[in-house]
């Protein structure tokens, strides 16, 4: 493999284990206010929804109010999961004929869609859905909660009111999609220094910039004091409603108060090894279950994490994806950076959850809503504009999507609630991480740090050169093989994040290479 990179350099990021609760998040500052909640008694919910909320400030290009997602929910005096579904809708003024074909090929962002005029389906106003985390966060706190709402937004507002600290990380993804962060006024005025560039000191300045956040904290205060319906019926939404239909989007009042996050049934598969629990209907779930039923019913014949063991993930992710894509329409490019992050949670009584959250694209429609300060989401991008096929774009319809939060209960006595963040490499990584925990009794560190491979979708493998020219050499026999290494920028395996319980003991861990990512116990708060 050529590139410009040390080879032997090692990156390790050890697991974080405690008697007491544990955040494990996309962004240790997020990690740390859902530990902080978890340390004031909170259960695994309350440190939930005060984690989502952080996150929308200090990772405001990957989720925040105008997102959707799900959560996965283990209520360990019961014995039982439920799945918090909070996913993005179309609007129901939506018309197709908006969105014309240009004949001019493939969309250029995450799907391989026919090239829209104008990309409305993808940036823009026109491209906004309903969003869905505040009534999902509003459903979970509402049947699980025990804290006061105001006390789990509120540490958000305070982020907020003294703004997302720049460094260099927030400069390489801001950089990277400066040019069209550009073409909406506020979204420049909101991440960009001069109209132009990424905001940050210089490389040897320790002079510490932050992004103005002082509309999002006024937003965010007013949510935590009157509750999560002035989003959907109040204040919130008639500024978010105006500002949308101004720059020429569809969002309406009656968008919103008619928007419901449900608790539903998990998808359910119970086998030797244990039982999974995951999202149903328009998630990854159902395509993980496929992959994992696959792999259940192909056993290796042989003992260990070996070449085996790859060419069966191999194989089961390929015929899971080949349904995927010809019956239910996904055909997200598996290069793409999505704009996606995930966190879970366990607290001290073995609750746990499992979240992922998401604008879509990274920096969503790239159009910021300037009276709450929010930058708004590109859901409607999830829809084949071309009719007639199985995700074909129409009014009022929910968003097939590829978030895949899991839980997990392992004969060998280990609970785990884990995803990531990463559009169609999530599947891959949730059922390699499940399986070495499941299958090969890795704890939850070892899973993290194990070689992964991606197959999603394109006839071909990507495969971390960690795993040596033995398993690489299978893998051959598959399907063509191409290597990426794991690191920072960009991700080539998803960004997974997850917690884990064995006996009393909890345990956290996040993925190696995000440089924000990082687990925090509720005893040991950073």
């Amino acid at each position: 493999m050529q590139d410009n990179f040390s080879q032997t350099q090692v990156v390790r990021k050890p697991a974080v284990q405690s008697r007491h609760g544990i955040v494990a998040s996309q962004h240790i500052a997020a990690a740390n206010v859902g530990a902080g909640i978890l340390a004031q008694g909170g259960d695994a919910i309350d440190a939930a929804v005060a984690t989502s909320m952080a996150l929308g400030v200090i990772e405001p290009w990957m989720s925040g109010l105008a997102a959707g997602g799900c959560m996965i929910v283990w209520r360990a005096r019961e014995q039982k999961a439920y799945v918090v579904n909070f996913g993005m809708r179309s609007p129901a003024g939506l018309n197709p004929a908006d969105f014309p074909l240009s004949g001019q090929g493939v969309a250029s962002d995450l799907f391989p869609w026919q090239h829209v005029v104008d990309d409305r389906n993808v940036k823009g106003a026109t491209a906004v859905a309903v969003p869905g985390l505040v009534a999902g966060m509003e459903l979970a706190h509402k049947t699980f909660g025990t804290l006061p709402w105001e006390q789990l937004v509120m540490p958000a507002a305070d982020l907020a009111e003294q703004g997302m600290l720049t460094d260099w990380y927030s400069a390489l993804l801001t950089g990277a999609n400066a040019r069209e962060l550009t073409e909406d006024p506020d979204t420049a005025a909101y991440f960009l220094e001069d109209g132009k560039w990424p905001i940050l000191g210089g490389w040897t300045s320790v002079e510490q910039k932050r992004l103005n956040q002082k509309t999002l904290a006024e937003t965010l205060r007013t949510l935590a004091r009157l509750g999560p319906r002035a989003f959907y019926e109040g204040s919130i939404g008639q500024a978010l409603v105006r500002d949308i239909q101004a720059k020429g989007g569809y969002l309406s009042m009656d968008d919103l108060r008619s928007y419901e996050a449900q608790i539903v049934e998990p998808l359910t598969y119970e086998y030797a090894q244990g039982t999974v629990y995951a999202g149903p209907e328009l998630t990854g779930g159902p395509t993980y279950l496929q992959a994992l039923k696959w792999l259940v019913e192909n056993p290796q014949s042989t003992p260990g994490v070996n070449a085996q063991t790859y060419t069966g993930f191999a194989q089961a992710l390929a015929s899971a994806f080949e349904h995927r894509l010809n019956a239910m329409g996904d055909h997200e490019s598996p290069k793409a950076p999505g704009s996606t992050t995930h966190f879970s949670v366990v607290d001290r009584e073995g609750n746990m959850c499992a979240v992922t959250q998401t604008l879509l694209s990274i920096f969503g429609s790239r159009v910021t809503s300037a009276s709450t300060g929010l930058l708004l989401n590109n859901g409607i991008m999830w829809f084949d504009p071309e009719p007639g096929k199985p995700n074909s774009l129409a009014p009022g319809k929910r968003c097939l999507t590829n978030y895949c939060p899991v839980i997990g209960q392992s004969a060998n006595g280990l609970s785990f609630a884990i995803g990531a963040s990463g559009g169609r490499k999530i599947l891959g990584s949730v059922l390699q991480l499940s399986r070495f925990m499941m299958e090969h009794g890795l704890s939850l560190e070892a899973a993290f740090e194990q070689p992964r491979i991606d197959v999603s979708g394109t006839a071909k493998i990507v495969a971390d050169p960690k795993l040596g020219n033995e398993i690489l050499s299978a893998l051959e026999t598959v399907l063509p093989v191409s290597t990426a290494r794991r690191n920072i920028y960009p991700y080539a395996y998803a960004c997974p994040a997850g917690v884990a319980r064995q006996g009393e003991l909890n345990f956290g861990c996040t993925e190696t290479f995000t440089p924000w990512g990082d687990a925090v116990a509720a005893d040991n708060l950073q």
